[in-house]
């Protein structure tokens, strides 16, 4: 379905990212990963999904703090692999706290990735869409972009940020072939949920499990993760055809958690 197209994947290299840039991959786009990581295990990922695929893949190691490398990252692509037809705004950082106590760094850095570096992205590959009048832009939110959770105030502000960004460019985008969503997952066993579940277990000195269940039962009513795979293949429709239409959306992928 995608043969020919384009997709630049952030934060890709693990998690939700890498999930989505699979399934792309598998539907023919060429690829451009990006994160951080061992250089040797990297290339490894990257050589082994162009080789099992059939497809181009390149990589970039641009810091997605810092807007400058965002803009390189969009360059690379287009020079390497031609163009850039698809974004996914995926790459985020977590840190847990209660507000007094949040340090201002972490505020900002968790803004400057989990938010910002979406503008940047999207500002930087927006105007070859509109020049082909074809562009898919899928913001990576959270259910946290739709409702908030006590000790999470620079991701819950963030990730609200990203489904009110969604909401602009689609309507900026709506009389052309680009089309602007958001996905809002729930629970994922990322490395960064997986963190979670490991202080879960240590406070409460219960088992990894245990830990899992506890933390699904709290938010999550199907008390099942949603998988990265699942993600990819959300990702996928709003590439197609079928999904030309829904514009500025927030498609909630979460096991019930925004239904309560």
């Amino acid at each position: 379905m995608l043969k020919g197209k384009v997709a630049v994947v952030t934060g890709s290299t693990s998690g939700i990212g890498l999930g989505v840039a699979r399934a792309l991959g598998r539907q023919g786009a060429d690829l451009l990963l990006n994160g951080f990581g061992d250089a040797g295990e990297i290339e490894k990922l990257r050589s082994g999904l162009a080789k099992e695929m059939g497809i181009r893949v390149a990589y970039s190691r641009a810091d997605m703090s810092k807007p400058a490398e965002i803009a390189g990252m969009i360059e690379q692509a287009t020079k390497e692999l031609g163009r850039v037809d698809i974004l996914v705004n995926n790459a985020g950082i977590q840190h847990t706290s209660p507000i007094e106590a949040f340090p201002a760094e972490k505020w900002d850095a968790i803004i400057g990735i989990n938010l910002s570096a979406t503008f940047h992205a999207i500002r930087a590959a927006l105007p070859q869409m509109k020049s082909r009048n074809w562009g898919r832009i899928i913001n990576i939110a959270s259910a946290h972009g739709l409702v908030a959770s006590v000790n999470k105030v620079a991701y819950v502000a963030a990730k609200h940020g990203v489904v009110g960004l969604t909401k602009v460019v689609a309507l900026e985008t709506a009389t052309t072939g680009v089309t602007c969503n958001a996905i809002c997952p729930g629970w994922v066993l990322t490395p960064l949920v997986q963190k979670q579940v490991d202080d879960w277990a240590a406070r409460d000195n219960i088992s990894n499990e245990q830990a899992k269940l506890a933390l699904l039962s709290e938010k999550q009513p199907s008390k099942d993760f949603v998988t990265p795979e699942q993600l990819g293949g959300t990702a996928v429709f709003l590439c197609s055809d079928a999904a030309a239409q829904i514009r500025g959306a927030w498609l909630s992928v979460d096991g019930g958690w925004t239904s309560q």
